[in-house]
């Protein structure tokens, strides 16, 4: 990606093009951003595509994509010093996401299994007050670790789970993702100010509390945005393995998000 050949010259004539487009919006100029960009909502949609279904095409992906960049572009705040690509990745993911719920097109078994799953890990952890290892989980749900660890697998080859997903406060149409938390603070109701705070720091202490190898997971994908089989490089285990943590690791959030909104985090 990096190789492409952008249409600015380097990042100070870029910052100039933002500064006359916020001013301006022309059009020929937003063209010329969108150019910019298109390879970075390629490079997301094949990070995302890893262990789809052969039925969610990669162009598909690209296409809901776009409709991130495009609401990045609107929305990003030369003030922030936020680089507009780092800003633009996570609202890029987000539209993919958005538009992949939308479709409905994760398997009902496979949903009902994460849930269960959810609701196992929140309700040992809110006994046991720790995380629960696999081990707890799979006897909790009177499965051999074995077939445990099969469960999971099953659910990260269907299904995408990722700190957008987590990131939630109250129902579908009231969720707070990474790209959200980046926006200006000024814009916001003190209330959810109060709670994005919160779940910023119940997402934080859960991703601290997960064992170190799903911990490394999280943020060699979602930090140093690397692929699950670069991730495997890195941590010598096969790209399977990887998409397994990544999900185990999901699933630990999320029930640890579900116990701080029941108020019993």
């Amino acid at each position: 990606m990096d190789n492409e050949k952008s249409p600015f010259i380097n990042d100070e004539e870029e910052d100039s093009i933002w500064k006359e487009y916020k001013k301006t919006r022309s059009p020929a100029l937003r063209d010329k951003i969108i150019r910019k960009y298109m390879p970075l909502v390629k490079y997301v949609a094949g990070k995302v595509s890893v262990g789809l279904p052969a039925s969610m095409e990669f162009d598909d992906l690209v296409g809901f994509g776009q409709f991130g960049l495009l609401d990045a572009i609107s929305k990003y705040d030369l003030d922030k010093k936020v680089k507009f690509k780092t800003y633009a990745v996570t609202r890029i993911r987000g539209a993919i996401f958005d538009e992949m719920r939308q479709l409905d097109w994760v398997p009902r078994s496979v949903r009902q299994k994460s849930r269960e799953i959810e609701d196992v890990i929140s309700g040992l952890e809110s006994r046991l007050s720790r995380p629960a290892t696999d081990e707890e989980i799979a006897k909790e749900m009177n499965l051999s670790l074995e077939e445990y660890q099969h469960t999971v697998m099953k659910i990260s080859g269907t299904s995408v789970l990722s700190l957008n997903d987590v990131w939630y406060s109250g129902d579908d149409s009231d969720h707070l993702s990474i790209g959200d938390s980046i926006e200006s603070p000024q814009s916001l109701n003190p209330d959810v100010q109060v709670e994005r705070e919160e779940i910023r720091k119940v997402i934080i202490q859960a991703i601290n509390e997960l064992p170190e190898k799903e911990k490394m997971v999280i943020v060699l994908y979602y930090h140093e945005d690397l692929t699950f089989k670069e991730i495997g490089q890195v941590l010598d285990v096969s790209e399977s393995r990887i998409s397994q943590l990544h999900s185990n690791a999901n699933l630990h959030l999320r029930s640890k998000l579900t116990n701080f909104r029941k108020g019993i985090f």
